[in-house]
């Protein structure tokens, strides 16, 4: 069986959870992290408070958590003209995607992951991807993780898996999750150090965590935490 992992991590709610997931199930587990030009870099900020917490409050999890790695992916956000890469407001465009949508970027952090997993013996690619409660981007759907499972592994001549452990299950049941794998303590992590706001606020401050509180990724988290603190009550 796989024992060793590469998340792809960006600081964010989502990716915490899934390193969180990958800690409780592999023996040694790497992150990577992309600098691509993001309006919400402070993200990038926050990987390293993350990773700091889960490493003093959780000793087991210490344990098995390794290098990470950041790749400097500028190129990306200079040939995006998209509402995460440039000061534009979020709306739907005609294509039906809404302006956040960055053409390519799980492709090329995909890619960009096996690479570093391949040369640091990792089997395991895990993302954040959720077909469930999401934008609608069509690089976060099932069928192209595996269709990016069986292109990489043919690419590289070697076995590669990618785990997608959000794909169906709501915001609501990403804070469980959450609840599940740490506790009190990883719900409070993920609510006070994590980053999903695509504004980049860390100003203002929510039960559910930091951010504007009106952008789509904000209003997906607030809508999570509200139903999974409903269904504590």
């Amino acid at each position: 069986m796989p024992s060793r992992a590469l998340v792809l991590f960006s600081g964010g709610q989502d990716s915490t959870t899934c390193l969180a997931w990958a800690l409780a199930r592999y023996d040694h587990v790497e992150t990577i992290g992309f600098d691509y030009g993001q309006r919400h870099r402070v993200e990038m900020d926050c990987r390293h408070t993350v990773l700091q917490g889960l490493r003093a409050q959780f000793p087991a999890w210490r344990a098995k958590l390794g290098e990470d790695h950041v790749l400097d992916l500028a190129l990306l956000g200079q040939i995006s003209d998209t509402a995460l890469t440039q000061d534009k407001a979020i709306e739907m465009q005609a294509s039906g995607l809404p302006s956040s949508f960055v053409p390519g970027r799980n492709l090329i952090f995909f890619t960009f992951a096996a690479a570093v997993a391949y040369r640091r013996g990792l089997d395991v690619l895990v993302g954040g991807m959720c077909e469930t409660d999401f934008s609608g981007y069509p690089d976060c759907r099932d069928n192209t993780m595996k269709a990016m499972q069986l292109a990489l592994s043919l690419g590289l001549d070697a076995r590669m898996v990618v785990e997608t452990p959000l794909m169906w299950i709501d915001k609501a049941d990403t804070w469980r999750l959450a609840q599940q794998l740490g506790g009190d303590a990883l719900v409070q992590l993920i609510v006070e150090d994590t980053h999903t706001c695509y504004l980049g606020d860390r100003a203002t401050q929510h039960a559910w965590g930091r951010g504007c509180g009106s952008c789509p990724a904000c209003e997906l988290r607030r809508r999570g935490h509200e139903a999974f603190v409903a269904g504590r009550a």
